[in-house]
């Protein structure tokens, strides 16, 4: 074959012309409106589940004078959850919402900051247990990288899941919490 002929060819070889535009943008538009019918529906249930949680009680306040703090944390906040069920997403009162988080332990409780989305406070007699686990609301991370806080509110028990930027700090943060819990409990029982 000579070059002449190779560039002959090579010139003929083209695409076809798309020549039915209203079957693709039908197609599109399809595709745009079941996205958007998927979306609200997802929508309608989160909705759904916070009405279903509704009995769950306003959540606690800070108070104006919480004591020196134990502990502090930067980090996010994953979710929470019907103690013992990590699946069992709580959106009630905004705890369904994933942020960013600032901790603070002191002996009145454990203050929740939440920049965008809202804060909450846990009295020190509501905590129940701190521990590690792996997931929480869907969220899924290595073993122990995860602190779980399970606190009392209302008559439901609630597991919060943490996650610090310095995963390091997850073992102080458990020893601490349960020694105040036992603390508490102590005191509680005397």
């Amino acid at each position: 074959m000579t070059s002449l002929h190779l560039t002959y060819l090579a010139a003929e070889q083209k695409s076809a012309e798309v020549t039915d535009w209203s079957a693709r943008i039908g197609w599109l538009v399809g595709l745009a409106l079941f996205i958007a019918l998927v979306y609200w529906l997802m929508r309608e249930g989160w909705k759904w589940r916070g009405t279903l949680q509704s009995d769950l009680p306003e959540l606690p306040t800070a108070p104006s004078e919480p004591g020196a703090a134990k502990l502090t944390m930067s980090g996010r906040y994953h979710g929470s959850t019907t103690a013992g069920q990590w699946l069992d997403r709580i959106v009630a009162h905004g705890l369904g919402t994933r942020s960013r988080a600032e901790l603070t332990l002191t002996d009145a409780g454990l203050d929740v900051v939440r920049p965008g989305a809202s804060d909450f406070f846990i009295p020190a007699e509501a905590l129940r247990e701190a521990l590690l686990g792996k997931g929480i609301a869907g969220k899924v991370l290595s073993e122990g990288g995860l602190l779980v806080v399970t606190w009392e509110h209302g008559d439901k028990l609630i597991d919060s899941g943490f996650r610090s930027d310095r995963a390091a700090e997850h073992n102080e943060w458990v020893d601490t919490l349960n020694s105040m819990i036992n603390k508490v409990n102590t005191t509680e029982g005397a």
